[in-house]
């Protein structure tokens, strides 16, 4: 074949189940096996507990009066209180809203009001976040009408919120959850996407795009009810509930929780107290943990496999990982939210050159194309927009059908706005996204291509690079770079070395040394902030509007 369209084989097939059903066949096969781990909280369950406790909850959540389809919201950082609810809601068909660890008042006022979220789950705090005094500012002003019930994680009784552990079943809520007839393809899950251009919008997705996606996931990355998976990762976001939650529930695996967030040195220690044989992250989270002062103090040889995802993987990266951290089987995934979220994955067999280049090939029972700004499929290795269709494109936004439309065309075809090639082999490598792409004086070019090259060089430990406005090229490139610990470096010095090694119009006309990027909780850098902050300090205000 040699257009862009690819499609994953059939094998293993479909599972047309809910997540309470995976759940119980996982129970019923491993249910003396460690199933969560929270080391934060000294908390080890076996599946047998876990399912106990996760029908308990459910059972609860039925006897405050809630039905199928009515809307939970969680807020709350990585803990197993988080665990227990996502499995119990999806038991007693309500639908799981995850809310950002770290939204402030408007944003979890505006999340929460417009899926119509009946009953908030939330932790008392975290970080600098008072979660529960968020919560309460917005009720005593009325800002949260359709909100009923407040059950808060963790600290004192408190008037107006039920303690978590307090949710109690009742025997008529048990026999209504014996009997509750739930369909696959019922929504179970609401997550909010990252909303960088306009207000944010809710991803619905089913039992049948996540439960099916965390599997195949697991299956990528051959796992087996002997794995133990390390999870830094957020909760909230698909990487972790999805990624790392269902693939392992799927698989019989264990879920090891390191801290309620990241801390690489937890991490460290995790991995080697518990013999992990798996470990997830973004790539900034695998730099601070190759980075630690402490790394080579950890025995970390039990770790085989993983994933690499939500942000580019930069490739000088992947291969420190296989070296340093024994993951010779680690993986890159690909997807986005609306796809539950992965479309692409390597598989722990493939050339090592494939795992650190590429994204890796479709997952089964899914259709990837890559297509041109006319929609038609463009040939083998040529840059386009990249496009999924099957089981797992979302339902929809919540309650938006025009903007569900602009994304998902009348053949069903998810729009991902990610520029994308796939060779000859079916390989995917993203290059970068079509509001990224930088046009300077008509050549295109992607960030993503220019911040590989500048990884190589042995001073810098990570970079960024966008496009900025330019009165006489119409874009130019900036690169924001944090330099390894002792190290120093000149713009000049970047300069030179790209000097003779890629085109003219690709080396960065500005280049900054950074101590940090602006970044989301899920480890993605915010490259609109840069792009402003770079617009407001070289006075670009005027070239921007030219």
């Amino acid at each position: 074949m040699s257009d862009s369209l690819v499609r994953g084989d059939g094998a293993p097939p479909l599972l047309e189940g809910t997540i309470g059903e995976a759940l119980a066949a996982t129970v019923a096969r491993h249910g003396a096996r460690d199933a969560l781990i929270a080391r934060h909280q000294g908390i080890r369950w076996s599946y047998d507990e876990l399912g106990r406790r996760v029908d308990e909850l459910a059972a609860g959540f039925l006897a405050l009066g809630l039905a199928r389809g009515d809307r939970v919201g969680i807020w709350a950082p990585n803990c197993a209180e988080w665990v227990l609810t996502q499995f119990a809601t999806a038991g007693a068909g309500l639908v799981l809203v995850t809310i950002n660890p770290a939204y402030r008042l408007s944003e979890v006022e505006y999340t929460l009001n417009k899926v119509g979220v009946a009953v908030l789950v939330a932790a008392d705090r975290f970080k600098t976040s008072d979660y529960t005094g968020m919560v309460e500012t917005l009720v005593q002003a009325g800002r949260l009408p359709l909100l009923k019930t407040m059950i808060r994680i963790g600290g004192d009784t408190r008037p107006g919120w039920l303690a978590f552990d307090d949710v109690a079943a009742t025997p008529e809520s048990r026999a209504a959850l014996a009997a509750l007839a739930l369909d696959p393809r019922d929504p179970i899950n609401i997550q909010f996407t990252s909303g960088t251009t306009g207000l944010p919008k809710g991803a619905t997705l089913s039992h049948r795009n996540i439960l099916n996606n965390g599997h195949a996931v697991g299956e990528r990355m051959a796992f087996g009810p002997e794995d133990r998976l390390c999870i830094p990762v957020p909760l909230y976001h698909c990487f972790g509930m999805v990624l790392a939650n269902l693939a392992c529930v799927t698989h019989g695996a264990a879920m090891v929780f390191p801290a309620a967030g990241f801390e690489p040195l937890s991490v460290l220690e995790t991995v080697a107290e518990e013999r992990c044989t798996a470990l997830h992250g973004v790539p900034t989270m695998f730099i601070a943990e190759l980075e630690h002062p402490r790394f080579a103090a950890f025995d970390l040889t039990s770790l085989r496999t993983g994933i690499m995802a939500g942000a580019p993987c930069p490739v000088q990266i992947m291969r420190r990982v296989v070296d340093k951290m024994h993951m010779r089987e680690i993986t890159i995934a690909y997807g986005m939210t609306e796809t539950s979220p992965v479309s692409f994955q390597s598989a722990t067999d493939d050339p090592l050159e494939r795992r650190v280049s590429t994204v890796g090939r479709v997952l089964p029972h899914l259709e990837v194309k890559i297509v041109d700004e006319t929609g038609a499929t463009v040939p083998r290795g040529v840059a386009g927009e990249l496009c999924t269709r099957g089981y797992s494109v979302m339902l929809g936004y919540w309650d938006e059908p025009e903007k569900t439309a602009e994304a998902i065309d009348a053949e069903g075809w998810m729009h991902s706005g990610d520029l994308a090639t796939i060779d000859a082999d079916g390989y995917c490598n993203i290059v970068g996204r079509l509001k990224d792409m930088v046009i300077r004086g008509g050549e295109n070019i992607y960030p993503r291509e220019v911040e590989e090259f500048l990884f190589r060089h042995p001073k810098i430990e990570d970079v960024t690079v966008v496009g900025v406005p330019d009165a006489k090229f119409g874009e130019e490139l900036c690169a924001w770079i944090r330099l390894r610990q002792g190290e120093r470096a000149t713009p000049e010095d970047i300069a030179e070395y790209c000097r003779g090694q890629i085109a003219h119009y690709k080396v960065p006309r500005y280049v900054r040394f950074v101590d940090a990027f602006p970044m989301t909780v899920t480890g993605k850098i915010q490259k609109f902030l840069i792009r402003q902050a770079m617009i407001d300090e070289l006075g670009l205000a005027e070239a921007k509007t030219a």
